[in-house]
C-alpha cells in the first residue's frame, strides 16, 4: 500500500491555508469531474479524498502527525503510543469507508466506532464521508454553501449603452435528488448519480444587465450558482461587448468618424452626427481640416458606478465627390488656378 501525499495531489504546499486548499480543490474537481472528463473517476476520487482530509482541521492534524511514518502508527501492536490516544473518532458512513482508499482507511478506518472511548475519551464526528461530489464545500457544522459559477454573455454596444434583460441558459452540477447529494442509497452507490452525488441541472434565468457594462465586466446574480446545503452560490456573468461598426469605445468615451463634404468643411456647416441616443446636429466652423476632432459632452457610455456618462468624440473625414461631374471639375480647376495665383 502506497503513501498518499494529499498536498501533492491538490498541488498545494504543506502550509497552505483553507482558502488555498479550497481554490485548488475546486479547480481540480471541475477539471476531473467524470461528467466532464470521461475516465477520470479514479483521479476525481483521489482529489476528493485529499480534500476531505486537508479541509478538516482535525483530520489534517492527524494526517500531518502520522506523516510518512503512518505505517508504524497505524499497525496494531506496534508498541508505539497512538498519536490520537484518548480520542475516539466516529464516522457517519460505515461499510467500506465510503469508497475511500486503503491508505485512508488504514489511518481512520481502524478507529470506526461509537460511544465514548476508554477513560471517558472525547468523541469527534467527521460527518458523512460518502459524498465524493465536486461542488460544495462543507464546514464542520454541516451547513453547506454551493460553489460560485461563472458564465459568459455577449452584448451589442447598444445593449451595453442602454442596459438590457437577457435569458441565460445554465447547465450546472447540482446535488442528486435521489440520494440528496450523499452519493449512496442504503449504503449502496446511488443508481442515479453513480456515487458522485451530482447530476446535471438546467435553468433558464432572466437577468438584468446594467447600462455601461464593458468587456470583462462581471455581473453578480446572488443565489443562482451551484446549489448545495442551505445556501446556493452566486452566478457571475462575464460580459463581452461585440465591436460596433460605427463607434470605437475607449473606456466610457466613444469615437466616430464623420464624412464631411469638402465644401462644408471649407465654408462651415451644420452636420448630422450619429450617436447612441440618435442623430444630433453639430456645427463645424469654416476651414475645418480632415482629422479635426469635436467633442459632444455626455454622449458616451453611462458610467457603471456613478452618475453621468462619458463623451463622444467626432473625427472629421473630408470626402470628395466621386466621380467628379464636369461642372465640379471645372470649379476645382478654377480653385487650383486661383490658389496658384495667390502663391505667385
Amino acid at each position: 500500500m502506497q503513501y498518499k501525499d494529499y498536498y501533492k495531489i491538490l498541488g498545494v504546499p504543506k502550509n497552505a491555508d483553507e482558502k488555498a486548499i479550497k481554490a485548488a480543490y475546486r479547480r481540480l474537481a471541475r477539471k476531473y469531474h467524470p461528467d466532464v472528463n470521461k475516465g477520470a473517476s479514479e483521479r476525481f476520487k483521489e482529489i476528493n479524498e485529499a480534500h476531505t482530509v486537508l479541509s478538516d482541521p482535525e483530520k489534517r492534524k492527524r494526517y500531518d502527525t502520522l506523516g510518512p511514518d503512518w505505517e508504524r502508527h497505524a499497525r496494531p501492536g506496534a508498541g508505539a503510543r497512538q498519536p490520537f490516544e484518548g480520542q475516539e473518532v466516529r464516522f457517519e458512513q460505515f461499510g467500506d469507508g465510503g469508497g475511500f482508499s486503503d491508505f485512508f482507511r488504514s489511518i481512520f478506518g481502524d478507529l470506526i466506532g461509537g460511544g465514548r472511548g476508554p477513560g471517558g475519551s472525547r468523541e469527534v464526528e467527521f460527518g458523512d464521508l460518502g459524498n465524493l461530489g465536486g461542488g460544495p464545500e462543507w464546514n464542520v457544522s454541516g451547513v453547506g454553501r454551493g460553489s460560485d459559477v461563472e458564465a459568459g454573455i455577449e452584448l451589442t454596444l447598444e445593449q451595453a449603452f442602454r442596459g438590457t434583460r437577457q435569458t441565460v441558459a445554465l447547465e450546472l452540477d447540482e446535488p442528486c435528488k435521489t440520494c440528496g447529494g450523499a452519493g449512496n442509497v442504503n449504503r449502496q452507490p446511488c443508481p442515479q448519480c453513480h456515487g458522485t452525488g451530482w447530476t446535471k441541472g438546467r435553468r433558464n434565468l432572466d437577468v438584468k444587465i446594467p447600462a455601461g457594462v464593458a468587456t470583462d465586466s462581471r455581473v453578480r446574480i446572488a443565489g443562482e450558482g451551484a446549489r448545495a446545503g442551505r445556501r446556493s452560490g452566486d452566478l457571475y456573468l462575464r460580459v463581452t461587448v461585440k465591436p460596433d461598426p460605427r463607434f470605437e469605445r475607449k473606456g466610457d468615451d466613444l469615437y466616430v468618424d464623420l464624412p464631411v463634404e469638402v465644401a462644408d468643411a471649407a465654408l462651415g456647416a451644420e452636420v448630422s452626427v450619429p450617436t447612441l441616443k440618435g442623430r444630433v446636429s453639430m456645427k463645424i466652423p469654416p476651414g475645418t481640416s480632415s482629422g479635426r476632432v469635436f467633442r459632444l459632452p455626455g454622449y458616451g457610455m453611462p458610467h457603471l458606478k456613478g452618475n453621468g456618462a462619458g463623451d463622444q468624440f467626432v473625427r472629421v473625414q473630408i470626402s470628395l465627390p466621386t466621380p467628379l461631374s464636369p461642372r465640379e471639375r471645372e470649379l476645382f480647376e478654377a480653385l487650383r488656378t486661383l490658389k496658384a495665383g495667390t502663391r505667385e
